[in-house]
């Protein structure tokens, strides 16, 4: 008896992975992640984390927009207000994070835009597919019967095919002789406004860069009546610029309030502001001429690709010191409105006494008058608190506090206008001397003669100078946005296949076959409604 003996093979060793360059690695990596930025999904994600990003741009005070509130809230929230601002949540869109989100979504956008407007060109450069082998596992099918020939059959369907993408194929070889088919497409517009959203939304992006490094913005406050101001950096009360523009080289343009008109309804809610303003454009200040032009709060003034807003009203009060030479010093100053109802509104005016009155700078220094206190458009007295109870000029009246001392006009540091330094008050510098409440008319006198006078109030206007280069072409990047959305959202892709196969003795069975390329439901009614198009005249329904 033989024995049989089983050889096994040796056991062949795994072969070891073929190991990468460096530099395959690398563009691997680089690949991979320029896939991943550019794909809908991750532009989707830096659209709303840009969006998440701007909310403390709404919800804090910001540096470039107030100044004086940013300071008070980092000192108000001590560590934490310190902290915030290292994070940059003062200087929102100037921070890295925020131009960093801003332009990976910028790249991204581009990244998806580009590859899938080619694809799209590409396709409208493309016949419409061929009609599939089985029609009757298509959505929507039906079989027809015409009594045309197959060719001619074939014409009257692409007849009925108006305003569709289509084209007519002879059969294959495994279908009969003289068979005939038909293939069409319609709704490619939706791609394309789909493409008109995203290139869209990648323009106001860029608008929206454009405009903040080569616009700028100044605030100012007008009172009515006097001399005004001209368009350089130097006269607002803010000025943003944007990073290209330097304050220089601005439109040339010089504007004053004429009249200041505020109007309240009886239940003290502001009816309408506006300003009666007089100005010179280029040309007006090259003859010397003057406009007219009333802005309102929704009707700017627009020259030279600027516009003056009027964003706001208030009071400012005229005082009158006498000093006990006879000399006068007449000043008015806006309060800032500390009760947006019925305007009680906190401010402050410094006078600097005439020079001859006294030896040397610095007594004449330790005589400034210093005035703060609160302005009541319609005065109301609870006991000698003063309030006001209608916000329209009826009967003013201040309450003040009159100093006498050093106020701080020499010292060369920027003050707030709307109070005293509390620094001079404090140290001493700056002395109380009265404290009195005055209507318009009444004075009081300093224990030296000093006469202070409340003369009565005049209307100011907030006005707020805009130039933003790239405004036109936001707005024209806003409604292709919304076009293209309209377009996207409304607009179906469909495809229809016929086939049209030749009957034994003459006409033509007409199979019809729908796909909805954009829609889980697919077709309705309409369906049956484009069969009986395609068929024509000459055709019925197959049971």
């Amino acid at each position: 008896m033989s024995t049989l003996t089983k050889h096994s093979n040796p056991p062949v060793p795994p072969s070891s992975p073929q190991r990468q360059s460096p530099l395959r690695r690398a563009i691997a990596a680089v690949r991979n992640t320029w896939r991943s930025l550019t794909s809908m999904k991750t532009a989707l994600v830096l659209l709303f984390l840009l969006a998440v990003a701007a909310m403390p741009g709404a919800l804090l005070p910001q540096r470039d927009i107030d100044a004086a509130a940013t300071a008070k809230y980092i000192a108000d929230h001590g560590t934490l207000g310190t902290i915030m601002e290292k994070l940059q949540l003062f200087d929102v869109f100037k921070s890295v994070w925020f131009t960093a989100v801003y332009a990976l979504l910028f790249v991204s956008l581009v990244g998806c835009i580009l590859p899938r407007l080619f694809e799209h060109i590409r396709a409208l450069r493309t016949a419409p597919v061929a009609t599939p082998r089985n029609l009757s596992r298509l959505p929507r099918h039906t079989v027809r019967e015409s009594d045309e020939e197959p060719e001619a059959a074939a014409r009257t369907a692409l007849a009925g095919l108006r305003g569709w993408r289509k084209i007519s194929r002879p059969g294959t070889a495994s279908e009969p002789a003289g068979t005939v088919t038909v293939s069409a497409e319609k709704g490619y517009i939706r791609e394309a406004g789909n493409l008109l959203f995203h290139a869209s939304l990648l323009g106001v992006l860029v608008a929206i860069g454009v405009g903040q490094q080569f616009g700028y913005e100044g605030s100012r406050i007008v009172i009515a009546g006097d001399e005004g101001f001209c368009n350089t950096s130097s006269n607002y009360d803010n000025f943003r610029a944007g990073n290209l523009v330097d304050g220089t080289g601005l439109a040339p343009f010089c504007l004053k309030a004429d009249t200041v008109n505020a109007t309240f309804l009886p239940n003290a809610q502001p009816d309408m502001f506006s300003t009666n303003a007089s100005y010179q454009d280029r040309d007006g200040l090259r003859d010397g001429t003057w406009k007219k032009f009333t802005i309102e709060v929704n009707r700017p003034l627009r020259m030279e690709g600027v516009r003056v807003y009027m964003l706001g009203h208030g009071y400012a009060g005229t005082f009158t010191v006498t000093y006990p030479g006879g000399q006068t010093r007449t000043q008015t100053m806006q309060f800032a409105p500390q009760d947006k109802v019925f305007f009680l509104s906190s401010g402050a005016l410094r006078f600097d006494p005439p020079a001859e009155l006294y030896k040397t700078e610095d007594e004449r220094r330790t005589k400034q008058i210093g005035i703060e206190g609160l302005l009541a458009p319609t005065k109301q007295l609870n006991g000698s608190l003063l309030t006001s109870r209608y916000p329209a000029p009826n009967d003013p009246a201040v309450a003040i506090d009159v100093y006498e001392g050093d106020t701080g006009l020499d010292s060369g540091k920027p003050q707030n206008i709307f109070s005293l330094s509390r620094d001079q008050i404090d140290s001493g510098r700056l002395e109380r001397k009265a404290r009195v409440n005055l209507d318009v008319g009444q004075s009081t006198t300093l224990e030296d003669g000093t006469q202070v006078r409340f003369d009565g109030v005049k209307n100011f206007a907030a006005l707020q100078v805009s130039h933003n280069p790239a405004q036109n072409w936001t707005l024209v990047f806003a409604i292709g946005m919304l076009g293209g959305l309209i377009v996207s959202l409304t607009v179906k892709r469909r495809r229809v296949f016929v086939r049209l196969t030749p009957r034994e003795h003459g006409g033509t069975v007409m199979e019809i076959a729908g796909l909805a390329r954009t829609d889980q439901a697919g077709w309705n009614e309409d369906f049956d409604a484009l069969a009986d198009r395609l068929v024509g005249r000459n055709g019925e329904k197959v049971a």
